[in-house]
């Protein structure tokens, strides 16, 4: 199959429905390739569905479900992006998903976004890298994960009204 960069729409979505499902199975399966560990506990869906928190699904333009990300409360001015994805034969998409979840971030009054990733994921390291993200300390539970890459990036402030 050959890879070009695709169209997508991303919004919010429930990630308890079975497009959602399906993709957080895939990338769950995914991580387990790196490191043995799909990190599914890491995850939990009610942060995603609280007033500062969402679930994002990309779809193609006819609908097909290619990617998802979710952003939830981490503290009252950063936000946390988890489980962030998208289909490899879908160029384009992860940077569409990760762009709207800035957008919504900010849009959430949140000043900086952090996330995490594995040693061993070099792609998502440097997709992160390529989208401005810097190198953090470990925080919260990564704090005990020797393979642990935590990323931070400060997003625009919203001009006062």
């Amino acid at each position: 199959m050959k890879e070009s960069p695709v169209v997508v729409t991303v919004r919010r979505e429930d990630p308890a429905t079975r497009d959602a499902g399906l993709l957080l199975d895939e990338l769950s399966a995914m991580v387990a390739l790196y490191c043995g560990d799909g990190a599914q506990s890491r995850f939990n869906e009610q942060d995603a569905m609280t007033p500062r928190g969402a679930f994002v699904i990309a779809r193609t333009t006819d609908g097909q479900a290619i990617g998802c990300g979710a952003l939830r409360r981490f503290s009252f001015e950063v936000a946390e992006f988890k489980r962030i994805y998208r289909r490899a034969e879908f160029h384009g998409a992860g940077a569409a998903i990760l762009r709207y979840l800035e957008e919504l971030a900010a849009a959430m009054d949140f000043r900086r976004v952090i996330l995490q990733t594995r040693e061993a994921n070099r792609r998502a390291i440097a997709f992160y890298r390529r989208h401005g993200y810097q190198r953090i300390d470990p925080y919260g539970e990564y704090t005990t994960m020797s393979d642990a890459r935590c990323f931070g990036k400060a997003l625009p402030v919203k001009p006062q009204p």
